[in-house]
């Protein structure tokens, strides 16, 4: 399996700049794997410790931050020992041992010849506890599960991917059968790793689900585990609105479709416990569609999201006939998964901002608005081939953006105000919007 964060490490590797690295990400998003396939690559050997399961190091960073101590109880734990250069130190879990955090900064400081890369599930919430954390001394990598385009490579489609990635439209155009195809079966598997291994290898939906279930089951037994006591409750009742939030015609959070009467305030640690976890998104709504984005931001109106398009499916109890055939039972529920699917691949690029915006009555919006570098580009989403657009056309008319995007399952094209950019393509948005600039 080629995860396109690898290209991210390996840059990682050669900077001179070089700081700790923490993967962030949900559980079972591939972190470990990701991890020790860059060691395997990249290093003549690495040593891995994952906090969750070694008791005896989970206090090895209490007493003091001494650099050679601490490499030394590296090298007794895992029988190697830590080389500049040659050696990957790898924290898994990192989160589970007090103020392991804390000792990347002395890494930094002191020891900035080894290569560390560190990662953990719960980090989010971890930081909200007493941890303190080494700001400036470390870098960040966000991971999410697999994105279509990766999706392509894990089934060995690797000519349709080099297409898209070179974005040859007229070839692209002469498989689109295949591409939508390929897309429907993204919509069902989604892109959990273990979901993809075993799809790519079994092609059987039936044992997908099952694998589904289990990494649902697993995040469930995690609320439990580790959140508040008093906040599990409303952690599941917000988890499992999700679906009935998104297969609304207007997705926007209602707090009301949770339980009667429900608040705000009575969900706030819920959705920051979800959203620390990497469990699902948040994109919110702006006020005014104007640079900077962020400056407008409605906090109090947003849209949420799962992490995997293939576990909102999952959730949603989402039938495979149902999908691949089209069936108009399928009509509603097939623009919240779209919607899901391009959020999904948006959020991979670190460059790219999102939001969503309607106006201030409501009869008008944008399904996702995002800033690329100093563009605003709106993005209407069409889970088929229907081609109106009338409200990112008087999008258009009225904020006159340089470029609007509608994604949709028709070819590329590109029109006077807009440009249509396949569905099965949307990975490539800001490789496009790079050379329109």
């Amino acid at each position: 399996m080629r995860r396109t964060a690898l290209s991210f490490l390996q840059k990682w590797k050669q900077k001179n700049t070089r700081k700790p690295l923490i993967i962030r990400g949900a559980r079972q998003v591939g972190k470990t794997w990701l991890m020790k396939e860059f060691a395997k690559t990249e290093y003549e050997n690495f040593a891995y410790i994952n906090f969750e399961d070694n008791q005896q190091l989970k206090t090895l960073f209490l007493n003091d931050f001494d650099i050679p101590r601490i490499l030394l109880a590296i090298q007794i734990a895992t029988g190697i020992k830590p080389e500049p250069n040659k050696t990957l130190i790898i924290f898994d879990e990192i989160q589970e041992a007090e103020r392991a955090l804390t000792s990347l900064k002395y890494f930094r400081e002191n020891a900035p010849e080894y290569h560390i890369v560190a990662a953990g599930s719960l980090l989010g919430i971890a930081l909200h506890g007493n941890t303190s954390f080494p700001v400036g001394k470390v870098e960040f990598l966000d991971l999410y599960p697999l994105s279509f385009t990766e999706f392509l490579e894990a089934l060995g489609e690797h000519d349709l991917d080099d297409l898209i990635k070179k974005q040859q439209w007229e070839m692209i155009n002469t498989f689109k059968t295949k591409y939508i195809e390929l897309l429907k079966q993204f919509y069902y598997v989604g892109g959990m790793p273990e979901v993809v291994a075993n799809f790519a290898s079994n092609q059987d939906f039936s044992e997908v689900r099952q694998i589904q279930q289990q990494i649902l089951d697993s995040y469930e037994q995690d609320f439990s585990k580790h959140a508040p006591t008093d906040v599990v409750p409303r952690i599941r009742m917000v988890w499992n609105s999700v679906p009935a939030q998104l297969s609304k015609e207007n997705r926007k959070f209602i707090y009301g479709l949770i339980k009667q009467g429900a608040r705000a305030k009575e969900f706030e640690l819920a959705l920051s416990w979800l959203l620390d976890c990497g469990l699902i998104h948040k994109v919110n709504r702006i006020s005014k569609p104007a640079l900077p984005l962020k400056a407008y931001e409605d906090m109090g109106a947003f849209k949420l999201y799962l992490l995997d398009i293939g576990l909102l499916g999952a959730m949603a109890n989402l039938d495979v006939k149902t999908l691949l055939d089209g069936n108009l039972i399928f009509t509603e529920f097939k623009g919240a998964l779209t919607e899901q699917y391009v959020l999904q691949q948006l959020v991979t690029d670190r460059d790219i901002s999102i939001f969503y915006w309607s106006s201030d009555k409501s009869d008008s919006e944008i399904d996702l608005l995002i800033q690329y570098k100093n563009e605003l580009v709106p993005i209407e989403v069409k889970a088929a081939e229907n081609l109106q657009a009338k409200s990112l056309r008087a999008f258009v008319e009225k904020n006159k953006p340089k470029i609007a995007i509608r994604t949709s399952m028709s070819d590329f094209r590109e029109e006077i105000w807009l440009t249509n950019l396949p569905l099965y393509a949307i990975n490539e948005l800001a490789g496009y919007l790079e050379k329109k600039n």
